[in-house]
């Protein structure tokens, strides 16, 4: 069983920035999987942000964070995070990390961490 643990949330004004990391806990480790960073706002669906292929050659971005978001991955670490500039109060949510061997950025991904609140607000 894989443990995801997200951490780095916090508070910022517009215009500010965070990073959140992801790593995986225990014996195991996030090599060879497939990691997205998802968000969910009140009364929202959750939504895939920014994925990154095992290797970290390829990464995918919604198109409200083309631009703001990166999606770094360190595998000496163990550890994906996700950098992000420029905040806005729209990117106001629960992130999660999300983790699985096949799926590609997807809502049905077989591991999740338990979620950090970013809220950006004057």
């Amino acid at each position: 069983q894989l443990q995801i643990v997200e951490s780095g949330g916090g508070s910022v004004q517009p215009g500010g920035s965070l990073r959140l990391s992801c790593v995986a806990s225990g014996l195991r480790s996030l090599d060879g999987y497939n990691v997205g960073w998802f968000r969910q706002a009140p009364g929202k669906e959750r939504e895939g942000v920014a994925c990154i292929s095992p290797s970290g050659r390829t990464k995918n971005y919604i198109d409200s964070v083309k631009g703001r978001f990166t999606i770094p991955r360190d595998n000496a670490k163990n550890t994906v995070y996700l950098q992000m500039n420029s905040l806005k109060p729209e990117d106001t949510a629960v992130y999660f990390c999300a983790a699985d061997y096949r799926r590609w950025c997807s809502n049905s991904s077989d591991y999740w961490g338990q979620g950090a609140q970013v809220t950006v607000s004057s």
